[in-house]
């Protein structure tokens, strides 16, 4: 790929993900912090048991909706969804699929997690609906 997306541009395809987010879940999402990386930190794979950091291409980190009490103490940094630019490249390289798409995928998938959906859950849900 001679001019791949720059951090830039997966910022924006983000974001118009996060915009086609319907309303009653969407007023969920409005202090979520959206980071995009090139690459996963080793601590981060080492937590996962990753081995390659092509294997990691977006994460979630917070404390999901049903958990949050008024009494808990904050999470530090507050809700996270982190895009891994360069294991998406990747991944659109090596699939055909779109990098739009892909990031649709991923950021959907960490704001199930967001509501305390697991992989297993997502994983059914999509396998639950026709194309």
């Amino acid at each position: 790929m001679n001019n791949p997306p720059t951090i830039t541009d997966f910022e924006a395809i983000a974001r118009r993900v996060f915009d086609t987010i319907p309303a009653p879940f969407a007023g969920h999402l409005v202090d979520i912090v959206l980071r995009i990386e090139d690459w996963p930190s080793q601590e981060i794979l080492d937590h996962f048991g990753m081995t390659n950091r092509d294997q990691l291409s977006g994460l979630y980190q917070g404390i999901p909706v049903g958990e949050k009490t008024q009494w808990a103490p904050p999470s530090g940094e507050g809700d996270r969804i982190f895009l891994y630019r360069r294991p998406l490249l990747a991944e659109m390289e090596k699939t055909g699929v779109g990098l739009e798409n892909l990031i649709r995928h991923v950021v959907i998938h960490e704001v199930g997690h967001h509501f305390g959906l697991s992989d297993a859950d997502m994983h059914a849900i999509e396998d639950s609906v026709e194309d």
